[in-house]
């Protein structure tokens, strides 16, 4: 029997931002190494691409720090990342003529799963027995100009 791989994660839970923002940036990091998403997080303009490399830093520090597994942070990808809503705060804003404004202020929670990739050693390369000598080369066919008439 092939034992389960362990997954390493990290979680942050209540981030003071709509989870619909969160997702926009969560979806440039997914599937990519971690040198790569972190230099992606690092040049994003949105405000989650913060909060999603303080996740991404943690989770890489959970792996580093594993006595069972060893990992090199250089050698992991983000396996999965979701962002789901968590709850929502909710605001009362005066208005004109006793008026209220509803404001819901959007949490979410943050998880990043990491995997190591897998190091695919290239097969040794067969040396070549014979080198078959080319045929000579066709000439190719020129296109034929329209003459305008």
């Amino acid at each position: 029997m092939t034992a389960a791989r362990e997954d390493v994660q990290a979680v942050a839970k209540f981030v003071r931002i709509s989870p619909r923002k969160a997702r926009l940036v969560a979806d440039h990091i997914r599937g990519r190494s971690v040198p790569e998403a972190r230099s992606i997080l690092a040049f994003t303009p949105r405000a989650a691409a913060h909060e999603i490399d303080k996740v991404l830093r943690s989770a890489v520090a959970n792996a580093e720090s594993n006595p069972n597994l060893h990992w090199n942070g250089d050698d992991l990808y983000v396996k999965a990342v979701f962002v789901d809503e968590g709850p929502t705060i909710k605001r009362w804003r005066a208005r004109a003529r006793g008026r209220v404004n509803r404001i819901f202020k959007r949490t979410c929670h943050i998880t990043v799963k990491l995997d190591q990739l897998e190091r695919v050693e290239a097969a040794p390369k067969t040396p070549k027995t014979e080198a078959k000598p080319k045929s000579e080369a066709k000439p190719r066919a020129r296109k034929k100009k329209a003459v305008a008439s």
